[in-house]
C-alpha cells in the first residue's frame, strides 16, 4: 500500500538579516489536508514557504517528508513539490503554451499540448495561447502560472499569494482546483491576504509573529 503523504518540520529558526523570524517552530500536514500560513507583514510567511521549496535555508531545524529529510531525498522530495512564489516564473519572450512546455518537461512531468491547451482554457486563456506573455495583463499572466497546477502531478502544492490579480471568476476557480488537489490527497500550503470561502473554511491555520 502507498503511504499517504505529509510534510513535517521540526524545531525551525529562520533568520533574515540579524533578525529571528520565528524559532523552535514545529508542526505537520498530512494528506489531504489544507494549511493557510498567517500573519502580518514581515513575520516571516514567504520565508517558510521558500524554506520548503530549497530556496531558503532555515538556521536550524529540518523538513521531512514523510518522515525523511527533504534534503536527503532530493530529487525525491522536489518531483513531489509545486512551488508558486510572488513571481510567475515564466518568460515573456515565450508564449502561455510555450511557457507551460517548458514548465512540464523540467517538473519531469512532459504534458501534451493538448492537456496544456486544456489548462490555460480551464483559467480563461483561449484565445490568448499563442500571445508573447509580456503582451498579456498581469492578471491573465498569473492565470498562466496557474494553470501549472492542472498539468502537475506533485503531491505538495507551496501557493504563495496565488490569488493576487485575480478577477472574482479566475479567483473562484482556482479555489475549486485546490480543493480538488486536496480532497485527492494531495496537500496545500498557501499564503493569502485576500478572503476567500477556501481560507475561511480552512481548518488548519499557522500563525507566525
Amino acid at each position: 500500500m502507498t503511504q499517504a503523504p505529509f510534510l513535517e518540520w521540526r524545531r525551525l529558526v529562520v533568520e533574515r538579516g540579524e533578525r529571528v523570524l520565528f524559532e523552535d517552530l514545529s508542526g505537520r500536514v498530512d494528506a489531504g489536508e489544507s494549511l493557510l500560513v498567517e500573519g502580518r507583514n514581515g513575520s516571516g510567511k514567504t520565508t517558510f514557504l521558500r524554506s520548503i521549496a530549497g530556496l531558503y535555508l532555515p538556521l536550524q531545524g529540518e523538513f521531512l517528508w514523510n518522515g525523511e529529510n527533504v534534503n536527503d531525498l532530493g530529487e525525491g522530495f522536489r518531483e513531489n513539490l509545486l512551488y508558486l512564489g510572488h513571481m510567475n516564473a515564466i518568460k515573456d519572450n515565450l508564449d502561455a503554451v510555450e511557457n507551460l512546455r517548458v514548465q512540464s518537461r523540467l517538473s519531469g512531468n512532459p504534458a501534451s499540448d493538448e492537456d496544456i491547451l486544456s489548462a490555460l482554457a480551464a483559467f480563461g486563456l483561449r484565445g490568448f495561447e499563442d500571445f508573447p506573455t509580456r503582451m498579456l495583463s498581469q492578471g491573465q499572466k498569473r492565470r498562466v502560472a496557474l494553470a501549472r497546477l492542472l498539468l502537475s502531478r506533485a503531491k505538495l502544492w507551496v501557493l504563495d499569494e496565488p490569488f493576487v490579480a485575480l478577477d472574482v471568476a479566475a479567483v473562484d476557480h482556482l479555489q475549486s482546483v485546490i480543493s480538488a488537489h486536496v480532497e485527492a490527497g494531495g496537500i496545500a500550503i498557501l499564503t493569502t491576504h485576500q478572503a476567500t470561502q477556501l481560507t475561511d473554511n480552512s481548518t488548519h491555520r499557522l500563525k507566525l509573529g
